[in-house]
């Protein structure tokens, strides 16, 4: 007894089986993690050192260059990027996919290990990967309440003993990160008088003061039964101890008088104070603090942010009250999550319901329609199941493969009851109906399931970062199938033996709709008449199929779209950076975003109007749209977001933010949507023109005639993003002081003596970090804060000799003003100038791309370039045409995988040829859908619509492989003549071919047809299997009887 009659004659077993599939989908859904998007693993390590008061030069000398030629010999190592920033270094390394990455982190961290001669002030490294979960998943910020004055950035030490720490206590959250807070520091301010009344130098003291700081591990002593461990404690812990240090202590000899002792309070003062802010915050016009919250990878961001609003209200009710702040929260993902998954659902709602309606007009009575139906549910809710098990979660992606596959699901179980019908009008009994009809069709059935499922499996090896994202709709989509098939074999036959033996169901089967039976007939008579046609004109068959195939490949020729990588989605939220002129410092910083704020002002909202119907009235009001304005203001450049109080109006804030910071003389402005994807995957839209060259100056020229060519090409007031990495001139003001060698011997004095007392007295050394009321917190060597900093102060700055002399330092070197690199980025090992172009969102990626090449790049490369200078184009641009690379080579190969699939049911290799002519018509079909999706909103070819091809490639040949199997059918068992076969075949298979076919196109159509949260990452994908599905529909019944009718004959006489 095969599975087919075991379901026919237990069918309580049956249901109650797929119940259990039913209740394992509902508790696997409570343990499915529930995301924005799919957790996207990259290959990028990020090395972070900081060095407070390094200049770039600095930076990318003492670490930038040692780290990356260190790490350049890692294995699968594709590009080293180094950023020397002032106070930092970051070295970025991108590795190829595939690789085991957490062996190449441990490669990473010993190759670390082995750099050596970092600077005494140098932190260690810190190393962190880039991934999905990088983008934060909510934003705080703190302001002060009324009548509290203590400075904001004070509050450091309460955000990380307290805020920082709670948050990072709750279960999913990966880290926290602060912005505009300070920390303490133990500073020594030395006096150069009594310095020199001790005849002591600044590197003597310093020498001093490291040298006590120690704390030794000396071994160990064994005596009778214990072991003692031996260690000098020498660790500074308290201000006392640190004014007690003994500097000196000798008696001058010849004359035995004493000099006596000499202790750090006798030459300078200590105290415990906050260090020199490197950035400040603002919330609607306040000073603010901010922090904002990431996920770890894997994490329920729904859960986790019920924790974290639950920690925030307590937090705000208790500590932060206590402290004199307000805490409020300004972003939260899940706003968006929420929307979208509601958008979703309604979709599979909308798109279930629409599947049964058509189901309905097609069988005319609700017993088999509640039949075919259930294969919804149950293929949909078991798929949760498969998805708890592979780890995947529950994400915009993986949702809209769920929706997809509520029109796919229905297909199975719609050849099946439509053939069990057949059977059953042709006088079988119900049990035999149920058998043969459910028999008859089951190879074609799994094939057809087959190829829908194997098509994925080339991306389920796509380690790419789109491959990565395609993986949950290929999951959703394949498992979904897989159910859909068992319920068509096992359920269907088991309830059409019980329905179909109710006298009722033939009676309700006579109701009549008269104009759709009509059409419905002349329809099914014209394809027959069809086949009949080419059965009888081989030459007019062949010029069918020659027609339709080369008008279909001709028009996706033509149609075929610029290509585009990936969608950014539409959260609500916008990111801007604002550029000024090099060398501003953070008090202009300042000035220019509250000029900034105050132009933007006349769009906030009221807080206070935030409510109920006052919601509505203000977002009609187009002046009022601005719903929560931050910025931080950092030393040459400021970071500034807003969000929309109607969240699917938020782009109409970019040009609201950018226009007040271009106005800003020599300051350029970039304002943004960020990706759903990523730091690194939301470089999305960015293209990078790299200008490599060992000399920076000649590499900004190069890059300042680029920029311009690039305005030309891309204006900015279209839409369009340039933006200078790390600018285009190397107008870092700078003072350069030069030793005069020669007067540094006469004085006794050392460059390093000059350079380090230079240093002290005009920022600061740190000497060490000390244990300092339970925390770790900087011991920094300095001299007097002057009253009014000026740029001549650096020339009267004292150098303390050995001898007893201050001696002003100008008097030993060369001081001049010159400019200097803001910032030194490098890749693979090269100085480099970055200009990234995001092109507006109707420009396809591609088009931009193909612009640059010609237009830009192009013409410079055929003037010249300098010696040692070249031009490279990469960012977005590489990972388009690698991920294109990809695709091109999986769909090929999804082709070859259905084309044995088929091959394996025929037991021919001709048969599956004959099918395989749908496919270059549903791309036409395809292409099709998407042009007309153009003509309402933007949708361009990018790799998430990609996909649509690869899903076509699967569900469409189903239609042929019904034809070209039910043909056979009739030859190889009913021995008809090939003539009659296709034309039997064609009026057998006309009715479930379009069933099977309107209820996908009806179920997937919300998908497309229904705006918002996350539509836009589906809908072009949905438009390219639509299109595909309608138009293969027909052109299928168009092709296979002609190709069969002079092909099919000939075939089966040689086998037989």
């Amino acid at each position: 007894m095969n599975v087919i009659q075991l379901s026919i004659h237990r069918p309580t077993a049956v249901i109650a089986l797929v119940l259990m599939i039913i209740l394992f989908g509902w508790v696997s859904l409570t343990q499915i993690p529930i995301q924005m998007a799919p957790d996207v693993r990259q290959p990028v390590i990020i090395i972070k050192t900081n060095w407070r008061g390094a200049s770039p030069t600095e930076v990318e000398r003492e670490i930038v260059s040692k780290q990356e030629e260190e790490l350049k010999g890692i294995e699968g190592l594709k590009r080293i990027l180094g950023e020397a920033k002032t106070n930092q270094g970051v070295v970025t390394l991108e590795f190829a996919p595939g690789l085991d990455f957490n062996r190449i982190l441990l490669l990473t961290a010993n190759r670390l290990d082995r750099v050596t001669g970092y600077p005494e002030e140098a932190d260690e490294p810190e190393i962190s990967t880039s991934g999905t979960e990088d983008n934060a998943i909510a934003w705080f910020s703190l302001r002060r309440m009324d009548g509290n004055d203590r400075p904001m950035s004070t509050y450091g030490d309460f955000l990380r003993d307290v805020i920082k720490d709670r948050f990072e206590s709750i279960p999913g959250i990966g880290g926290v990160n602060l912005f505009g807070e300070n920390e303490r520091e133990i500073q020594i301010i030395v006096d150069p008088e009594k310095l020199a009344l001790y005849k002591m130098t600044i590197p003597e003291v310093v020498r001093k003061l490291r040298a006590e700081n120690a704390s030794i591990t000396g071994g160990d002593i064994n005596e009778g039964k214990r072991r003692y461990v031996v260690r000098t404690d020498g660790e500074l812990r308290t201000t006392d101890q640190i004014r007690s240090i003994l500097l000196r202590s000798e008696t001058q000899r010849g004359t035995g008088s004493s000099i006596g002792r000499v202790t750090l309070a006798d030459i300078a003062r200590i105290q415990v104070a906050y260090k020199e802010s490197f950035g400040r915050a603002r919330f609607r016009g306040q000073p603010a603090l901010g922090l904002n919250v990431t996920r770890s990878q894997g994490a329920n961001v729904l859960e986790t942010m019920k924790e974290v609003r639950a920690m925030a209200k307590s937090l705000a009710e208790g500590p932060v009250l206590k402290a004199g702040l307000k805490m409020r929260q300004v972003y939260d993902e899940t706003d968006y999550i929420n929307s979208s998954i509601d958008l979703v659902i309604q979709n599979i709602y909308f798109g279930g319901g629409l599947a049964v309606l058509i189901l309905l007009l097609f069988l005319r009575s609700w017993r088999p329609t509640v039949v075919i139906g259930a294969a919804i549910p149950v293929s949909v809710i078991g798929t949760f199941v498969a998805m708890a098990f592979l780890g995947r979660s529950l994400n915009v992606v993986s949702l809209a493969g769920i929706a997809f596959a509520v029109g796919m699901v229905v297909d199975a179980a719609i050849v099946v009851l439509e053939n069990i019908f057949r059977l059953r009008q042709q006088g079988m009994s119900s049990a035999e109906a149920a058998y043969k009809g459910t028999s008859q069709v089951w190879p074609a059935v799994l094939v057809s399931s087959l190829t829908t499922v194997m098509v994925f499996i080339p991306i389920l090896y796509m380690d790419l970062e789109a491959g990565q994202l395609f993986r949950d709709i290929g999951v959703a989509i394949s498992v979904s199938v897989i159910l859909s098939l068992f319920v068509s074999i096992t359920l269907i036959p088991a309830l059409s033996n019980k329905i179909f033996d109710n006298e009722k169901f033939v009676g309700n089967a006579a109701l009549r709709l008269p104009f759709v039976d009509k059409f419905a007939t002349r329809f099914v008579e014209f394809w027959v008449a069809f086949a009949q046609y080419v059965v009888q004109k081989k030459v007019q068959a062949l010029g069918v199929v020659c027609l339709v195939t080369f008008g279909a490949g001709l028009f996706a020729f033509v149609a075929l779209p610029k290509l585009d990588y990936l969608p950014t989605g539409n959260r609500n939220l916008v990111i801007g950076f604002v550029l000024p002129p090099s060398g501003y410092n953070l008090d202009t910083m300042e000035k220019i975003m509250y000029r900034i704020q105050d132009k933007t002002k006349k769009y906030w909202v009221e807080i206070s109007k935030k409510t109920g119907k006052a919601v509505k009235k203000v977002s009609d009001d187009v002046e009022k749209q601005i719903d929560r304005f931050f910025f931080v203001a950092l030393r040459g450049r400021a970071f500034i977001a807003a969000t929309h109080i109607d969240e699917s109006k938020v782009s109409n804030l970019i040009p609201i933010l950018q226009t007040p910071g271009r106005e800003e003389p020599g300051t350029l402005a970039v304002v943004f949507q960020p990706s759903l994807w990523g730091r690194s995957i939301g470089s999305g839209r960015g293209i990078n023109v790299d200008v490599l060259g060992p000399d920076l100056e000649q590499n900004y020229k190069i890059a300042q005639t680029i920029f311009f060519r690039l305005l030309g090409k891309f204006p900015p007031r279209e839409g369009n993003r340039i933006r200078p990495k790390p600018g285009l001139s190397l107008g870092e003001p700078e003072i350069r002081v030069t030793p005069n060698r020669l007067k540094l011997a006469d004085n006794g004095v050392s460059s390093f003596e000059l350079g380090q007392t230079l240093d002290v007295f005009n920022d600061g050394v740190r000497i060490a970090e000390v244990t300092f009321e339970g925390k770790r917190i900087d011991l920094t060597l300095k001299g007097k804060s002057p009253e009014k900093e000026t740029t001549q102060a650096i020339y009267g700055l004292p150098i303390v000799t050995s001898d007893g002399r201050i001696v002003p330092i100008e008097s030993l070197s060369d001081i001049e003003m010159t400019n200097g690199p803001s910032q030194i980025r490098r890749i693979n090992r090269f100085r480099t100038v970055t200009l990234q172009v995001s092109p507006k969102d109707s420009i396809p990626l591609e088009a931009a791309i193909d612009k640059i090449r010609s237009e830009v790049v192009g013409p410079m490369l055929t003037r010249g370039l300098p010696d040692g200078v070249r031009i490279q184009i990469s960012g977005a641009a590489d990972k388009l045409q690698e991920t294109w690379d990809e695709i091109v080579f999986d769909i090929l190969l999804s082709i070859v995988i259905v084309y044995l699939v088929m091959a394996i049911l025929f037991e021919s290799f001709v048969y599956p040829l004959i099918v395989m002519l749908s496919v270059p018509v549903a791309a036409a079909g395809g292409l099709m859908g998407l042009s007309v999706l153009n003509i309402f909103v933007d949708q361009s070819l990018d790799m998430l619509t990609m996909m649509g091809f690869i899903i076509l490639i699967g569900i469409v040949v189903n239609n042929a492989i019904l034809l070209v199997h039910q043909t056979l059918h009739h030859i190889r068992v009913e021995n008809m003549s090939a003539g009659d076969a296709i034309q039997e075949a064609t009026r057998n298979r006309v009715r479930p071919i379009f069933m099977s076919t309107l209820t996908s196109v009806f179920g997937m159509l919300p998908l497309v047809l229904f705006p918002g949260a996350g539509s836009e990452l589906y809908r072009g994908l949905g438009s390219v299997v639509l299109g595909g599905l309608s138009l293969s529909a027909v052109l299928t019944l168009a092709l296979v009887p002609p190709i069969m009718s002079f092909s099919l004959g000939l075939l089966e006489r040689q086998k037989a």
